[in-house]
């Protein structure tokens, strides 16, 4: 197929829409089922990318979480704890193939971001993963394969319209790449950055030990950046983002946000999230949204009287401030990348608070040795990688 017409482009107001090859030669992709839209198109492309440049680094098959061009969460199939698949909501599903536990966890670290999200797989889609899928609110999956049970069970949702695309895993793009804006051609070399281990051999804290672990960790943290809109950060745990800050103008802000994310997920793993007492039938965004606000500053709108009767079987306590902070402090481990310097210290300090203990930022601030110097303060490992990782 050499062009495939669209509904609309961003918005419904801009048409005529569609994608083609500007060379004559056939589309990488297939629309097996549905009709994938202009956004749909730039999440998947975007996330194809992003989940076979894990695969790649890692060995390990990947999954992303799109929404609005930047992933909403990534990661590799590492198995997962009774913990983690509680709060994924994936305990009533036996035991899930290298695949499915992917798309779990990247589907799961920031369930409200995901909600409606655009999936990319590394690998053929299997029956466990297609499962999963069918369970969520998604707009579609791009993936190299699909087995034919699970082919089935994606074509059976939203009702026959699930938008399911296949590519091609051979097709490479041209070496320059071009994008219009208000009439005005851009060009540009494809970015063909690979980003290895080797890129984590500047360290330049005190402590200098990176364990495998945090290695493949830092590749997770700047392969997810690479295709994330800048300024961006993304803190990474055990094989998954767990917090990613996306598009912010200041990068302390992106710091800030992706912090909170983290924090978020683990907080849901705390005894006062786990032990919540839904009613029975509540559905899964409403249950989502109401640990969302139960473990925010605007708690008391979901436990009010009249409000809360709605959604539990009894008044959950109060997550103080301080049992919160407690149950904060236990994180540690955690990874940061960042797809620009850090120009102030603060980066890092609000960092710690979310339990970062390896870092792997470019480096070239004037203020690096304020950094460095904060990173230290806390026993950080800090790697300058030299290489910016900004998307647009």
């Amino acid at each position: 197929m050499k062009e495939i017409a669209l509904k609309y482009g961003c918005n419904p107001n801009q048409k005529p829409s569609r994608i083609f090859m500007a060379d004559g030669s056939d589309l990488p992709v297939e629309v097996l089922n549905g009709r994938p839209g202009y956004i749909n198109f730039l999440d998947a492309l975007n996330g194809w990318q992003l989940v076979s440049e894990l695969k790649e680094a890692t060995g390990l098959p990947a999954a992303t979480s799109f929404k609005h061009v930047s992933p909403a969460g990534a990661a590799v199939g590492l198995p997962l704890t009774d913990v983690l698949r509680k709060i994924y909501w994936v305990d009533d599903q036996g035991d899930l193939s290298p695949l499915a536990s992917a798309y779990a966890r990247a589907r799961g670290a920031d369930r409200m971001s995901s909600f409606g999200d655009f999936i990319s797989l590394s690998d053929v889609c299997d029956v466990d993963t297609a499962k999963l899928i069918k369970r969520e609110v998604s707009d579609g999956v791009i993936a190299p394969g699909y087995t034919d049970e699970a082919l089935a069970i994606l074509r059976s949702k939203k009702n026959g319209n699930y938008n399911v695309i296949q590519i091609d895993p051979s097709y490479r793009p041209a070496e320059i790449e071009r994008k219009q804006v208000f009439g005005v051609t851009f060009e540009q070399g494809h970015n063909n950055f690979k980003i290895s281990p080797d890129l984590f051999t500047n360290i330049v804290t005190k402590n200098k030990d990176i364990p495998e672990n945090a290695l493949r960790d830092m590749m997770i943290s700047l392969i997810t950046l690479k295709y994330t809109q800048s300024n961006s950060v993304c803190y990474v745990k055990d094989g998954q983002a767990i917090g990613i800050g996306a598009g912010q103008q200041s990068r302390i802000h992106c710091t800030r946000l992706a912090g909170q994310k983290a924090d978020n997920w683990w907080l849901r793993q705390s005894p006062q999230v786990l032990s919540l007492p839904f009613v029975d039938g509540i559905r899964r965004a409403d249950r989502d949204n109401a640990i969302d606000v139960y473990m925010g500053e605007e708690y008391m709108d979901l436990l009010a009287d009249g409000a809360w009767e709605r959604t539990f079987t009894k008044k959950p306590p109060v997550f103080t401030r301080e049992e919160k902070r407690a149950w904060l402090d236990k994180l540690t481990d955690v990874t940061l990348g960042s797809d620009a310097f850090f120009p102030f210290g603060d980066n890092i300090e609000r960092a710690h608070k979310s339990g970062v203990k390896y870092v792997a930022e470019p480096g070239g601030s004037i203020r690096d040795d304020q950094v460095i110097e904060t990173a230290d303060k806390y026993g950080m490992v800090m790697a300058f990688t030299g290489m910016r990782l900004f998307h647009h």
